[in-house]
């Protein structure tokens, strides 16, 4: 727990940020968890993971943008996103945060720059997954998302929830009975006891509670997990419960656990592969480290023999 929320402070410190960014020692590692710092260089991630059989969804890091202007170059970095991987005729839909398109600012601005991407999703027949961030976001994120789901039909929307905060039960009721599209992850910000389980195996028990409700009820959705024995469990309920294959998916991170990643594809499953790029990699970075002190060992490893 203590490596774990040092990492996380890591994640949030802008000097050592800044510092990262120009290390050539860490930005080459980085490679690992992150496609590269181009759109290019994402895409052609993309189609590679694709000729394997994954599914892909892409991410431009970035979040908490504090100026209009920063938003609208988001916005627009998703909408060319959008148009190339539609050109290109790759499987893959992409996953945005609302604090990277002005949630900071004001609620209306992200709402805005989110309906212009969705529009373009929509002309594309594609679909666009709106990022879970830190609790302080939770309950706006989710107003967003029925605005634009709800109230502007919008369907090619959907939303992750994080079973790491006590709430995520209501919310992921609430989301069944809209027909919505969830991801269902543990969580990687660091948290007060206050709002989310602190211990692991709680976060475990409410991740499978979640998963058997969105199982056996939910709109298509996706399983966000490394963890071995929750993707064994899913497995095996699937098949007790008769679920086919085709309701539900498989999500894992670029570069976490690719003998799993092969495995489920080898099986047969629906696998997607989420796929940041860009220059703001630093805490996304961080954060994957903090979620599993193994990717920290590789780093280290790395960093030895270089």
């Amino acid at each position: 727990m203590l490596l774990r929320n040092s990492l996380l402070w890591m994640a949030g410190n802008p000097v050592l940020r800044r510092q990262a960014s120009h290390s050539r020692l860490i930005r080459p590692l980085a490679r690992r968890f992150v496609a590269g710092e181009t759109m290019e260089q994402a895409l052609q991630v993309t189609r590679d993971l694709n000729r394997q059989g994954a599914h892909v969804t892409l991410d431009y890091l970035g979040e908490n943008v504090t100026a209009p202007d920063e938003a609208a170059a988001v916005r627009d970095t998703y909408i060319r996103l959008l148009d190339e991987i539609a050109r290109r005729q790759l499987d893959s839909n992409v996953s945005l945060k609302l604090t990277a398109l002005g949630l900071d600012i004001s609620s209306e601005l992200a709402r805005d720059n989110l309906r212009a991407i969705l529009e373009v999703a929509r002309r594309h027949a594609n679909f666009v997954r709106i990022d879970m961030e830190s609790s302080a976001y939770t309950q706006a994120t989710l107003d967003l998302f029925e605005t634009l789901y709800c109230g502007e039909g919008f369907t090619n929307v959907g939303v992750v929830i994080q079973s790491y905060l006590y709430r995520s039960a209501q919310d992921i009721e609430r989301l069944i009975a809209l027909g919505a599209r969830v991801r269902l992850c543990k969580g990687a910000y660091k948290e007060p006891p206050t709002v989310a389980y602190p211990r692991k195996a709680d976060v475990d028990r409410n991740y499978i509670a979640l998963a058997e409700r969105l199982l056996l009820h939910g709109n298509y959705p996706g399983l966000a997990t490394h963890d071995a024995a929750i993707i064994a469990w899913v497995k095996r309920f699937t098949r007790e419960q008769g679920i086919s294959r085709d309701r539900f998916e498989f999500q894992m991170l670029y570069g976490v656990r690719r003998d799993l990643q092969q495995q489920l594809l080898g099986e047969g499953y629906h696998l997607r592969i989420y796929v940041p790029y860009g220059e703001a990699w630093y805490p996304y970075l961080m954060r994957r480290l903090a979620e599993r002190p193994a990717n920290l060992l590789f780093i280290l490893k790395a960093l030895r023999h270089r």
